[in-house]
């Protein structure tokens, strides 16, 4: 399927999504399962209401945004804000995933740029955090791009159908000037 780049819209989920989300974080998880902490199983044992729970919970602190075709969801990636007092000032991403036909056309790091300036607005985040499987190089290099920089890699984070994977540690520091 042919998509027109002028069609796509990224914008935040909303409990009306929570179905759509569903089904393309399950589609992650199965197409990309090298990718993911989680696994198809643990996505499955989830009921919707859980899911609306995630997605709504604490806002504008936790939100996940969403590349939209028309209605259909076609990407998503996610922020938490840490809540203890020690560790406010950071905020992670998390669960991006990009159907592979709208991958390499920039879409992705207009999502994560999206995901950046939202988190951005909330007052004290000083830093973004996120974590990264080695395998995926693409993703890697619209992070660096958008500049996040490495900070260490955990060895053999992951272990997916017998193969270990590491994974590699970013930061955005965020300009308050």
């Amino acid at each position: 399927m042919t998509h027109d780049v002028k069609e796509i819209e990224i914008r935040l989920l909303t409990v009306d999504n929570v179905e759509a989300y569903s089904k393309i974080r399950l589609e992650a998880l199965d197409r990309d399962s090298e990718a993911f902490s989680s696994s198809v199983e643990e996505h499955n044992k989830l009921s919707f209401d859980e899911i609306r729970r995630r997605l709504t919970a604490n806002a504008p602190n936790n939100f996940v945004v969403g590349v939209f075709e028309g209605e259909r969801l076609l990407g998503t990636a996610g922020f938490y804000r840490e809540t203890g007092p020690k560790v406010q000032h950071k905020g992670h991403v998390w669960g991006v995933y990009l159907t592979a036909e709208l991958r390499g056309k920039g879409i992705g790091r207009k999502m994560m740029r999206a995901v950046i300036d939202r988190a951005a607005e909330l007052d004290g985040l000083e830093q973004i955090m996120i974590s990264v499987a080695a395998t995926q190089t693409a993703a890697i290099g619209v992070y660096k791009a958008l500049g996040f920089v490495s900070f260490g890699t955990e060895p053999n984070a992951l272990k997916v159908n017998g193969q270990q994977i590491d994974k590699i540690y970013m930061m955005l520091p965020l300009d308050r000037a």
